[in-house]
């Protein structure tokens, strides 16, 4: 087992230091909870501040009936026994007003449970939305992602519960203090001095938790990956015909005792200290009424003050406990809390342009001199993805790209649709550098279907739709969308339709063939009328040759006035181009048509001819 090492200090005060800045989430947990619902956080400071008055007037109330009862046996007066009944009344309907509260209170948390549960994972994705593909490429960004989303949307309300407590309980304690004072304030210092061994090991403890916590984030993550493979359908029919099942269960079964021997061990500590100190907690009380007993004996108090003494001293040293344990859980709330902010607060240097058009109306696109290299791990760091590309594609012309695979195509088209920024030389459109535009206006004008293209889980209008978030409902496009992807053939002989449910992960839902799912994402590329670039990554993939052909046909046919950059290992398909770029290792090695590029006899004719041969 990995060893939990304590915090490193310099010292007792930076310890300290360290240990109330943790609270500084505190005030975003409060404000968080108060302005997802004021009334219900309303509701629960009033109610926990009766919570805490309630219980001393209960103890307090106890005593009278016991004095009570004492005067009404040596007086034998019928208006001293009415007495008796009045202060039982009395406590009874205190009893359910606090029951009441507490009721109250349950309902109130549960309600705001949800609401803050919603407003977090809201809060999440919302900010997922403002990111950049660079973040989720990167391993140590989906760790942070992963820590921020398990236990955020509980932690906030949880914060805000324990404060609430602390205060309720602390009222609580100053109630049954003023009553204890009265018989020792040595007793009230006994009170408090047997707690503060607990409170500190569990927050210790609290610490520990988090930090095992934070290292085993990176297993959990391969632990929910194996747990996909072996449970979902575009996974499990490949596992299942490889055999390698057992392999899987198997690693999934070792990640668990792994992490599972580490939680253990610190379970089994916590446990242990926890009950050394109970024992402690114990023996203060039984100290104390050993004491209070032997002051009623000897006539110091009454039987009626020995009872409430004995009642407030038991629950006085729960109210100390809850408000220490309040303040361990609050501090390790405000740990959790930590990995919310910490992914909230991520850094975006992602600067929107405000320019909607061009100066240069009809230029097209151009590269000059871009080069890109990939941030942190996801490239060998110091070696281009892209390197010196310079190329100018005019309106209506096709322009092909063709290379080895990890030879810069999908990184070319990243930077063409921004979703990356080049790290040397500019991309523009219309003259305008793609930094100066407004990024919902740049990507208005382009469709794209990449290579790893989402098939959503959605209906078919749906998954057309989304290819123009704007229009997703408007069916007339969704079906000009189909007819140029040449998806409308096989929609118009399902019964529903547009209406047909894809994939198996919802009821009713058809599964497509590979083939059929390109046409949709083809499909979804067309449904942005005012697009004039349209990508196309690989998007024959699925399909036979003859298909394929036909496809590439009716694409030339349909994007006439636009441009279009088609990314295809298919040379048959590339023919098409009016210009064909072939890149290796990030750069441009050679450019031309078909018949250009051939009679260079160059890296291009090499492939061609191979591709050829197989066909022979």
């Amino acid at each position: 087992m990995r060893p939990v090492p304590p915090a490193k200090n310099k010292d007792n005060s930076s310890a300290l230091s360290r240990f109330f800045g943790v609270f500084r989430y505190s005030k975003e947990a409060i404000n968080l909870v108060w302005t997802t619902d004021k009334r219900l956080t309303l509701i629960l400071l009033a109610l926990t501040i009766f919570a805490g008055v309630i219980p001393g007037a209960i103890a307090y109330v106890g005593k009278l009936i016991v004095d009570a009862v004492v005067l009404a046996v040596e007086t034998d007066l019928p208006a001293d026994r009415w007495m008796v009944l009045k202060w039982i009344g009395v406590e009874a309907f205190l009893i359910i007003l606090m029951a009441a509260a507490q009721r109250t209170l349950m309902v109130s948390n549960s309600l705001l449970r949800a609401l803050l549960g919603q407003r977090v994972n809201i809060m999440i994705l919302e900010k997922a939305q403002t990111l950049e593909l660079s973040h989720f490429e990167d391993s140590e960004f989906y760790d942070k992602l992963t820590r921020a989303r398990r236990e955020a949307s509980s932690r906030p309300l949880s914060l805000v519960t324990k404060t609430f407590g602390l205060v309720q309980n602390a009222i609580t304690l100053l109630t049954y203090g003023w009553l204890l004072i009265q018989f020792s304030w040595l007793a009230v210092l006994g009170l408090i001095v047997a707690a503060l061994p607990a409170f500190f090991v569990e927050t210790y403890f609290s610490g520990a938790a988090f930090r095992l916590f934070r290292w085993q984030v990176p297993e959990t993550r391969k632990r929910n990956y194996l747990e996909w493979l072996l449970a979902r359908e575009d996974y499990v029919k490949e596992v299942k015909l490889f055999g390698a099942g057992e392999l899987f269960l198997q690693r999934y079964r070792d990640i668990f005792e792994k992490l599972y021997a580490e939680d253990k061990a610190l379970t089994l500590k916590r446990g242990m200290w926890g009950f050394l100190l109970g024992v402690l907690s114990s023996i203060a009380f039984y100290a104390a009424y050993g004491w209070i007993g032997w002051s009623a004996a000897i006539g110091s108090i009454t039987l009626g003050g020995m009872t409430m003494y004995l009642l407030i001293f038991k629950q006085g040293q729960s109210s100390i406990a809850a408000m220490l344990t309040s303040i361990g859980k609050m501090y390790e709330d405000n740990l959790y809390l930590s990995n919310l902010y910490e992914y909230l607060d991520e850094p975006v240097n992602k600067v929107d342009g405000t320019a909607t058009s061009g100066s240069k109306p009809g230029d097209g696109v151009r590269f000059e001199n871009v080069s890109f290299t990939y941030p942190g791990s996801g490239k060998k760091e110091g070696t281009p993805a892209l390197s010196e590309i310079n190329l100018h594609l005019q309106p209506g012309q096709k322009l092909a790209l063709v290379g080895e695979n990890g030879s810069g195509k999908t990184t070319l088209i990243k930077l063409l649709t921004r979703l990356y920024v080049p790290t040397e030389g500019r991309v523009l459109l219309d003259g305008l550098d793609l930094n100066d535009w407004q990024l919902e206006a740049l990507r208005d004008r382009i469709g794209v279907i990449f290579q790893d293209f989402v098939r959503y889980q959605l209906k078919v209008g749906e998954n057309i739709g989304v290819g123009d978030v704007a229009n997703f409902e408007a069916r007339d496009q969704q079906v000009a969308a189909a007819e140029k992807g040449m998806a409308e053939p096989f929609i118009d002989q399902m019964e529903l339709g547009y209406e047909t449910q894809l994939g198996r992960w919802f009821k009713d839902g058809r599964e497509l063939s590979g083939g059929e799912w390109q046409k949709i994402a083809l499909s979804r590329a067309f449904m942005r009328k005012q697009a004039d670039i349209l990508v196309l990554d690989e998007p024959t993939s699925a399909m036979d040759a003859e298909a394929e052909a036909r496809i590439f046909d009716h694409f030339r046919e349909a994007t006439k006035q636009q441009m279009a950059i088609l990314i295809s290992h298919r040379f048959s398909t590339v023919r098409m181009a009016d210009q064909i770029i072939v890149l290796a290792k990030g750069k441009m090695i050679e450019r031309g048509s078909h018949e250009e590029l051939m009679q260079m006899n160059g890296h291009y004719a090499h492939l061609f001819e191979i591709q050829a041969k197989g066909y022979q």
